[in-house]
């Protein structure tokens, strides 16, 4: 039973050891940082591009594969389907047009791998 529970033990080290590499400074950049490698989890087990991971009031939050050239390519797809064109990449934000409105989706780097990005509420409404 003790080496059982041992195995266990150094199993769940080990674990815990190589997330810390994979994502390195980067994981507690954000906070809590269960909701997004939950979401990650599910973005590689899935055959999904993205992800959400929180919404609020405030904004809607997604992650996304950095998939180098253009890791926002996805955001980009996930807005024209909604009907927004994509305008142009002002620093970390996009804009987006539709008719005479202009969202910005803001979007940040979580470790090489992971692209986080913030939908604004009123996007939903």
């Amino acid at each position: 039973m003790k080496k059982l529970l041992l195995i266990m033990l150094l199993l769940i080290i080990l674990i815990a050891g190589l997330v810390s590499l994979r994502f390195g400074s980067a994981l507690f950049q954000e906070g809590n940082p269960i909701p997004i490698l939950t979401s990650i989890l599910v973005l590689k087990l899935s055959n999904s591009d993205y992800e959400q991971f929180s919404e609020s009031n405030i904004r809607n939050r997604y992650v996304s594969e950095n998939t180098g050239n253009s890791g926002f390519d996805e955001i980009k797809e996930f807005m024209k389907e909604k009907g927004w064109d994509f305008k142009e990449q002002m620093g970390s934000g996009l804009a987006f047009e539709n008719d005479e409105e202009i969202l910005v989706v803001e979007t940040k780097q979580y470790s090489k791998n992971y692209i986080l990005w913030n939908i604004p509420s009123e996007f939903f409404n």
